[in-house]
């Protein structure tokens, strides 16, 4: 599962020729964080500042969101939390410049951290929803996960195990596909990045920062 990630640059979006992102956002975001959301309005491509965690419409507060940050794709339409939104193909992506993750060395987990070889940012699919709950409107989504026991690189990260997940990666020349779904079926969108054009690097965690996400990480220090 992804629980942390740096969005998006400003020279990344420029250089995939997105419109301007009109707001400010944090450089490292955890689960409850806000992060910009890219989907398909009436006029054409648009932005989102959305919380990082599903808030589905029946919620009355926002903590089921500590634990929607990540939604597996073979159960969305069986999850109550994410069943109507998957069922509304309320499809965006959320564009990232590299994603961590925990990989076990010695039985003891250390941050590493996924970006494109070539430093462009690439974009994870995701499903939002808007909510509201006491009268404030909430926009959230949740990162769309996809099973990688047999990926090349992803196979290496999380406890040691059978179980093994990665994000959904779109293609950029998929794009405007993913973003335009009017049904309900993404499996042709299923299917794990293609490792020659990314790497992975160690990326331990920054020592000023104290945030409870990053505590599980043990870099030996």
């Amino acid at each position: 599962m992804c629980a942390n990630f740096k969005p998006i640059q400003a020279y990344q979006i420029q250089a995939l020729e997105l419109p301007h992102i009109p707001f400010e956002y944090v450089e490292e975001v955890y689960p409850s964080y806000e992060t910009p959301l890219l989907f398909k309005g009436v006029h054409g491509y648009a932005w989102r500042l959305v919380n990082f965690g599903f808030i589905p419409k029946w919620a009355t507060d926002t903590e089921i969101a500590k634990k929607t940050y990540n939604a597996r794709n073979e159960t969305l339409s069986e999850k109550r939390s994410f069943q109507e939104a998957f069922e509304k193909c309320k499809f965006g992506v959320i564009p990232v410049t590299e994603f961590y993750e925990a990989k076990y060395i010695n039985g003891r987990p250390q941050r590493w951290g996924v970006r494109r070889k070539d430093g462009q940012a690439f974009f994870i699919a995701a499903l939002y929803e808007i909510t509201k709950i006491d009268q404030i409107i909430y926009r959230s989504a949740t990162m769309i996960t996809m099973d990688a026991i047999h990926h090349e690189m992803m196979k290496n990260f999380h406890e040691p195990g059978d179980v093994k997940r990665s994000v959904i990666i779109i293609p950029h020349h998929k794009l405007d596909q993913w973003l335009s779904l009017k049904s309900p079926d993404i499996q042709n969108f299923v299917e794990g990045f293609p490792v020659e054009e990314f790497e992975c690097f160690y990326c331990p965690k920054p020592r000023q920062n104290n945030t409870a996400q990053l505590n599980m990480f043990d870099d030996g220090l």
